[in-house]
């Protein structure tokens, strides 16, 4: 039996405060961490109620609380999930962690009552919170601020884009078209970074906000078809997609940018064999997986994937392939649509990611196809007019040169206003061509609306947009109408605008 002196010691050893109550609340033993916690000596603390070493604005409660405590006792923290404050001798208060434990002697139940200082604990988690807080306010200012810039940041590559367009076509000599297919590859390099930059900018910001609608997910596939098949090609791959009759129910635009992430990966990183796009119903959800015949992942790579910058296989000092932000960017959107991105894969085999979306049901309305409309002709032996609606000189003056040198007629104006002037003094428009983003917060649908009002709504047009709002993604079921999201190259410019006039 160990002897009452030994026990005592080991109580005094305790890192801890240690004191001992019987039911009525009266300290029975205190140990020596007790007298240094608290300023008491020894004597003064035994024999006196628990509640002395309470601020006295909490004694009353307390007295309740030990009662309560002492007919239903069992070994728990106290006061879980409050903050609890203790009183020194000097008056002065500090936060504590009480642990109590019964203990039984004779017919009595004790409490023994384990007390320690959180107060460092306390300062180091609230400089903590702060420096957290401080972080996170300057991440989202940084997040807000490239998301509420993205239009002027995306501006000056819009310019350089089109002025090597139309230098490509006015400077023929060999030299300087090798020129020419360098720059376009700087070009096109910056652009996708800043692309990807502004994409996790805005998703980080709080800039994007979800647009949950039932979308025909067969649409969605054959875009990324279309979207991807020549690349694909190029690279000697395979590209098969599905063709399913389901409906989903989700954001459509940001499961296209998912889709096209993923895809775009799997091209990029598949050297031989092919990419799948598919889609299984299973019940009431819709399984959509894209695989590749690619480098594959290592195991211990696997949850790297989705970091910035990372990318398998490439040390930070060699070469790059892309920037390593594509699946960040999945992951962000996944997150904000409660996505679980599964991904399988096996070095030198291939690798693929699945998520799985809500099924829509399939007898919902889907809304019906807008009725093709007649072309407008350009009057005979004249060349198709452009009007070109663009409140930035340096791209209205690139994006003009560039029409012109392909032959097309082009009346410029710098505002909505100016304009709809030109509509009023111009009856024979062909196509109409505007930045979403005008002058004075005015907008390029109100010219579209304008002229349309002018031409009895036949009017072609193309609205040129870096903007992913719900106010641009409900023009896209217009079919005298075009979006392309900036920055746009001249290619691909002149594409949308021959295929507007169909020729």
């Amino acid at each position: 039996m160990l002897s009452s002196a030994l026990v005592r010691s080991v109580l005094d050893s305790l890192p801890d405060a240690m004191i001992i109550i019987d039911s009525s609340g009266k300290i029975l033993f205190a140990n020596h961490q007790v007298s240094e916690l608290f300023g008491h000596a020894n004597e003064a603390i035994v024999g006196q109620p628990i509640e002395m070493l309470l601020p006295e604005r909490f004694r009353q409660r307390h007295v309740g609380h030990r009662t309560g405590y002492t007919s239903n006792v069992r070994v728990r923290p106290m006061g879980m999930g409050l903050e609890l404050f203790a009183m020194r001798k000097d008056g002065s208060e500090f936060s504590v962690e009480i642990s109590l434990s019964p203990i039984t002697q004779d017919d009595e139940v004790l409490v023994a009552a384990a007390i320690r200082d959180t107060t460092t604990r306390k300062l180091a988690e609230q400089a903590l919170n702060d420096a957290r807080r401080e972080a996170d306010h300057a991440n989202l200012a940084k997040s807000r601020f490239l998301a509420t810039a993205s239009h002027d940041l995306r501006q000056p590559l819009q310019t350089l884009g089109l002025l090597s367009g139309a230098l490509r076509r006015t400077l023929q000599d060999v030299d300087s078209q090798d020129l020419l297919v360098q720059q376009d590859q700087a070009i096109d390099a910056m652009s996708r970074l800043l692309n990807a930059l502004l994409d996790i900018s805005k998703l980080e910001s709080g800039a994007i906000q979800l647009e949950r609608t039932d979308f025909d997910i067969g649409a969605l596939f054959d875009e990324m078809r279309r979207e991807f098949a020549g690349v694909a090609t190029a690279k000697g791959l395979r590209l098969s997609v599905d063709s399913p009759s389901d409906l989903a129910h989700s954001d459509s635009a940001l499961i296209g940018q998912v889709l096209r992430n993923l895809l775009s990966n799997a091209v990029k990183y598949t050297s031989r064999g092919g990419v799948e796009l598919v889609c299984e119903r299973r019940g009431s959800r819709l399984h959509i997986e894209v695989r590749d015949t690619g480098m594959g992942i290592p195991a211990d790579q696997v949850n790297l994937i989705f970091d910035e910058f990372f990318q398998v296989g490439v040390g930070p000092n060699s070469s790059r392939q892309g920037y390593g932000l594509g699946l960040s960017i999945v992951q962000r959107i996944a997150r904000l649509l409660d996505l679980d991105v599964i991904v399988t894969s096996a070095p030198d085999v291939g690798s693929a990611f699945s998520f799985q979306l809500p099924a829509a049901d399939l007898d919902s309305a889907r809304k019906p196809a807008a009725a093709p409309r007649a072309v407008l002709a350009p009057a005979s032996g004249r060349a198709h007019r452009i009007l070109l609606v663009e409140d930035e000189p340096g791209v209205r003056k690139a994006m003009q040169m560039l029409l012109k040198i392909e032959g097309f007629q082009v009346i410029v104006a710098a505002s909505a206003a100016e304009a709809i002037d030109c509509l009023r003094d111009n009856a024979d428009i062909d196509l109409l061509i505007t930045d979403f983003h005008l002058e004075s917060g005015r907008t390029g649908t109100e010219v579209i609306a304008a002229a349309r009002a002018r031409s009895g709504g036949s009017l072609k047009s193309i609205l040129v947009s870096g903007d992913t709002s719900s106010a641009v993604r409900e023009l896209q079921c217009d079919a005298n109408l075009r979006i392309v999201n900036k920055p746009i190259n001249s290619e691909e410019l002149l594409g949308v605008v021959r295929k507007s006039l169909e020729i």
